[in-house]
């Protein structure tokens, strides 16, 4: 009977687990929808307000843009890793961490490489690992552009001043409940444009070129950096979900394996009982 007892308990201990996963995956479901519906909606202004800037830098001269399309020498590279608070989601931060390995390793190698990390998770391990000279977990508190305003601030301050080279965002990008794919975008300095490629669009300008790419060039960068969070954001709440989902069922399968066994168990133990107390009265008869 002590065979039971162990049984039993582990059958109470899975349940448990169970319904913790299954809880886990539908606050995971009902905060997808919200973040889901926030960055598809914010993907075509995105899309279209770096489509403007482009355009306008391809017409103008090379110096227009300013010092944020400065090109210099790649030697100091500051990597902005995007992970989650929170665990419990599949791969979704380890696959952040991986990547930034890849890129530390056999992108940059010998170069300085230093972190800007957004998400406890992804700090916790690259720090152990590499220089990280800012956190900002309490982002996720308060998601809003303003706040995410002040970090991508900081960045363009940063690489303005000549401590950084190059700037980029690592983060996984939103395409599916089920399917995030791990992005490498660079954020500065700004990409030039071929004027090749330039889409051939009559706009009129009020007031200059020169006067509205100074302006747009920071609102574009602030929007970047907002989109990846968001884009990250999602993907975790879709991993979690996927991850607890696969969870519950592992969890369901395995109490319905141990009630099985727990029930063969059972029957055993009956069955043996039964058979001694024939033969106890067999030997009495006798």
């Amino acid at each position: 009977m002590a065979n039971l007892k162990e049984i039993r308990n582990r059958i109470t201990s899975v349940s448990s687990t169970m319904q913790i996963t299954s809880a886990m995956k539908m606050v995971s479901a009902a905060k997808l929808k919200k973040a889901q519906d926030a960055i598809t909606a914010m993907r075509p202004y995105a899309e279209k307000l770096t489509e403007l800037l482009q355009n306008l830098s391809a017409t103008l001269d090379g110096d227009s843009a300013g010092k944020f399309a400065e090109q210099r020498p790649v030697n100091k590279i500051l990597l902005v890793a995007i992970t989650s608070n929170r665990g419990l989601s599949g791969a979704f931060n380890a696959n952040i961490v991986k990547e930034t390995k890849r890129l530390t390793q056999t992108i940059y190698p010998g170069k300085q490489v230093d972190f800007v990390t957004i998400g406890k998770k992804g700090n916790d391990i690259i720090r152990k690992m590499n220089t990280v000279i800012t956190n900002n977990n309490e982002i996720y508190d308060n998601l809003n552009f303003e706040n995410v305003s002040l970090i991508a601030e900081e960045l363009m301050q940063l690489f303005a001043d000549g401590q950084y080279d190059k700037i980029e965002l690592v983060y996984n990008q939103f395409k599916n409940a089920a399917t995030q794919i791990v992005i490498t975008e660079q954020f500065l300095p700004i990409i030039p444009m071929k004027s090749d490629n330039v889409k051939s669009v009559d706009y009129i300008f009020e007031p200059s070129k020169e006067q509205i790419v100074e302006e747009l060039i920071p609102r574009s960068l602030k929007t970047q950096l907002y989109k990846a969070i968001r884009d990250s954001y999602a993907s975790e709440h879709g991993a979690r979900m996927t991850a607890m989902h696969k969870a519950t069922d592992n969890a369901t399968e395995l109490r319905n394996q141990l009630k099985l066994t727990y029930n063969k168990a059972r029957q055993a133990a009956i069955t043996n009982e039964i058979l001694e107390i024939v033969g106890g009265a067999e030997a009495l008869n006798g």
